[in-house]
């Protein structure tokens, strides 16, 4: 059974559903286990389908399946009005709609997914903000393309959700001199923990500063750690560090019902 996480202030918006699923509830085994929703991973395609297919329906979709995009970490937001067959997915890292129907999703395995809504223009975006993403622009992005489809800020809602945490987010220094090169007040989103000699990123609380700053109507942080919470959330940084094959990816979904 699909028990996704629910953002407070996205749940009780009329004609919106949304969910930041785990990966408990699938059909996927061994390293996939269970709700892997990656159909680049190498797990079994039939499995990702049924998989994404149960996202779809816990969501009331209309279609059987979520439209996400092509992920590569950048700041490009798509508005999209019709699901997109799975071998010509376009290249960004957030999706707007206001199709009625039709969910809307990215996958993480340790990045940043944020979810939005005006529930009055009926329009609905979800971005995957890692930390490239987050730098770069995509918040803003995704708020601009919303803002294209008659959605205005000061309505919209916004929720973070299962991202990785800043204990186990070790960076370099050439990682911290990235973000201060934009703005020196960004040092404070880096610590380094005692008895440790390299910095860690705090890479939720940037995206809640980051979407601070975009004047909406409220934002929310629903933001467990997914390296730290093994049998809730595939963890790519997880796996690098046991050396495994390869990792699953869990989905974060919204749709105007």
């Amino acid at each position: 059974m699909l028990s996704p996480l629910e953002a407070d202030s996205l749940s009780i918006l009329p004609g919106i559903r949304h969910g930041f699923f785990t990966r408990q509830g699938g059909t996927s085994r061994g390293l996939y286990a269970s709700l892997n929703c990656g159909a680049g991973s190498k797990d079994n395609a039939v499995s990702v389908i049924e998989n994404r297919t149960r996202v779809a329906e816990r969501l009331g979709s209309f279609q059987d399946d979520v439209q996400t995009i092509y992920q590569i970490h950048s700041a490009e937001a798509l508005a999209v009005d019709q699901l997109v067959d799975r071998e010509a997915l376009p290249k960004g890292d957030a999706l707007v709609t206001k199709t009625r129907g039709l969910a809307i999703g990215i996958l993480t395995a340790d990045c940043a997914p944020v979810l939005f809504a005006d529930a009055e223009a009926k329009v609905v975006g979800a971005a995957h903000a890692g930390w490239r993403g987050a730098l770069g622009g995509v918040l803003e992005a995704t708020i601009t393309a919303m803002e294209g489809l008659g959605a205005e800020r000061s309505r919209i809602f916004a929720a973070l959700g299962p991202t990785i945490g800043p204990k186990s987010y070790e960076v370099g220094p050439e990682f911290v001199a990235a973000f201060e090169a934009v703005d020196a007040g960004n040092a404070r989103f880096f610590t380094i923990p005692k008895g440790r000699s390299t910095p860690h990123f705090d890479l939720p609380s940037y995206v809640m500063h980051r979407l601070g700053q975009l004047n909406l109507r409220h934002t929310e942080r629903q933001a467990p750690c997914t390296y730290e919470n093994e049998s809730m959330f595939f963890s790519f940084r997880r796996a690098t560090h046991r050396k495994e094959a390869d990792y699953g990816r869990q989905i974060s979904a919204i749709v105007v019902a």
